[in-house]
């Protein structure tokens, strides 16, 4: 049914009938089981849905004998000393805090590649945060420096240069880099206008390095820069321990991501359980934001592309084994559709918590800001069970994720939304049968936050296995984990670097001086 141009995006079928919906069922719930009985040929746990204690969820993932490990596993030059250089790269990461998280971390590489000195790296906070925290009211600058010491060269911001005894700021050149730019782009086209211009700003600057690298230890910096280096300052911090500690008194607890909002259903194009009034929005919104594109409804959701509903959320909880007396932690913006959506999720869950009802005291930045969203990430990392009820796009449960991964295979269960849609929509068509069960089936055949080989379409900065892990009997040579002291060769090696540049420095400052004396004598 088409009501116009704007409607004709989110256009929605009702005539093809049952048999269509059973047949794409099918072939969903078949691949489904066919990629689920191939399963990764590592710590991947099936289970028979009776033999499964939904308790020992509460505790960490099975290792199976794997540890985080970044640390550099073959030699590692430290950064180039300022006179060796090739220039300055300034970067302005643009979206939401966890894809400028990601951009941060590419950026750290790209210097690496080109051989540059990093500028702290620009948060583009105006457009969608509206708030004017900057990497500086948002992470710990120092922490973050010292941290990568090893691996590239950061300062705050492009010195000025003298040039024929005149003193002048060095304008980089601005440079639009493609998108998913392979390592080849930076080594070419970037490192010649960096030299050409001695610095270039590269904006936008969200997803502008392949995520695919050939080379594990450029892959292993990244995660130096995303587990290590990005630590939120100390306020931030202490709030987020705070609330963590203040759930953890009364035990377990859970945190979920709940993707329910009008930005993510708009893109989805899963408009048809809201009323004529807010599919009016809905369709608005996409049409202002997002490239036109036919979206039907059922098609949509049959293929794992709509957002869980927080009632869905709450019966996929209820039939794994979580009761009522469950403590969750909803990190979330607002959700779209107001109250009348999340009462049927209150109902069966009720002890439910956020960072502005748990937390010390109201956050000086507003709720919707960047501050807000980096406790809810701290909070979600340290829970106990982390469940993101839409993966992709998110980053931030997609990094999530990955750092509970890292951070010590801490559980996370991920529903499998094409698996469970011909579920629930049985279940609406008033078709019970087996429905928990069901729904046991669906989500107990997971490896629950342990190790797994990485498939596409799931990214690195989801699941970093097997670069920043290691092994300390390992079958594989390139497994192994780096030797005890590879911080103490770092630490020479830089240490000779900086003896260099200090040595530099001196012969400048003669020279300088001599030049002085020269000029002195001449006048």
């Amino acid at each position: 049914m088409r009501r116009g141009h704007g409607e004709a995006l989110l256009r929605r079928r009702r005539g093809p009938g049952r048999l269509w919906v059973a047949v794409v069922a099918l072939v969903a719930g078949t691949v489904w089981l066919c990629s689920s009985s191939a399963g990764f040929g590592l710590g991947r746990s099936t289970y028979r849905v009776q033999d499964v204690d939904v308790n020992k969820l509460w505790r960490t993932a099975d290792s199976n004998g794997w540890r985080a490990s970044s640390a550099p596993r073959s030699y590692w030059p430290p950064p180039p000393i300022e006179s060796e250089t090739n220039g300055y790269l300034r970067v302005r990461c643009n979206g939401g805090l966890n894809q400028q998280r990601s951009a941060i971390c590419n950026a750290v590489v790209a210097a690496r590649i080109m051989n540059a000195t990093l500028v702290l790296p620009e948060l583009d906070t105006n457009s969608f945060w509206h708030d004017e925290s900057g990497f500086l009211g948002i992470y710990d600058v120092p922490h973050f420096i010292k941290t990568l010491k090893y691996d590239v060269r950061i300062v705050m911001s492009i010195p000025e240069i003298t040039t024929n005894g005149k003193t002048k700021k060095l304008k980089a050149h601005q440079i639009r880099p493609p998108r998913d730019a392979p390592v080849t782009w930076y080594t070419t086209v970037a490192l010649e206008k960096m030299k050409k211009y001695g610095a270039i700003y590269l904006t936008p600057f969200s997803h502008r390095l392949a995520e695919d690298i050939d080379d594990p230890e450029l892959q292993r910096l990244r995660c130096r820069v995303n587990y290590h280096a990005l630590r939120f300052k100390p306020h931030i911090m202490k709030t987020s321990s705070e609330i963590v500690n203040k759930l953890r008194s009364e035990g377990h607890f859970m945190s979920i991501h709940l993707r329910f909002e009008m930005d993510m259903l708009a893109f989805a194009g899963c408009i048809d359980i809201f009323t004529p009034q807010e599919q009016k929005v809905l369709i608005k919104y996409r049409k202002e934001n997002f490239a036109e594109k036919e979206l039907v409804y059922r098609e949509r959701r049959l293929i794992g592309k709509c957002p869980l509903t927080p009632e869905e959320v709450g019966l996929i909880l209820r039939s794994m084994g979580f009761d009522n007396r469950t403590r969750i932690y909803l990190a979330s913006g607002e959700l779209f559709g107001g109250k009348r959506f999340m009462k049927p999720f209150k109902v069966m869950f009720p002890r439910l918590e956020n960072h502005s009802t748990v937390g010390p005291g109201k956050l000086e930045e507003n709720t919707r800001g960047l501050a807000g969203s980096a406790v809810d990430y701290m909070v979600c990392l340290l829970s106990d069970i982390f469940i993101p009820t839409y993966d992709g796009p998110s980053n931030f449960a997609n990094n999530l994720m990955g750092h509970r991964l890292y951070y010590g295979f801490r559980t996370t269960i991920t529903p499998n939304r094409k698996a469970l849609a011909p579920i629930f929509m049985d279940r609406e068509e008033g078709r019970t049968a087996r429905f928990e069960e069901r729904v046991r089936q669906v989500m107990f055949n997971t490896h629950f936050g342990g190790p797994h080989k990485r498939v596409h379409p799931e990214s690195f900065y989801t699941n970093s296995w097997p670069e920043c892990f290691c092994q300390t009997n390992p079958r594989n040579r390139a497994d192994k984990c780096p030797p005890d002291n590879i911080y103490e060769v770092l630490e020479s090696q830089f240490q000779s670097v900086e003896a260099e540049e200090d040595i530099e420095e001196v012969k400048a400052s003669n020279q300088t001086d001599s030049t002085s004396q020269i000029e002195e004598a001449m006048v």
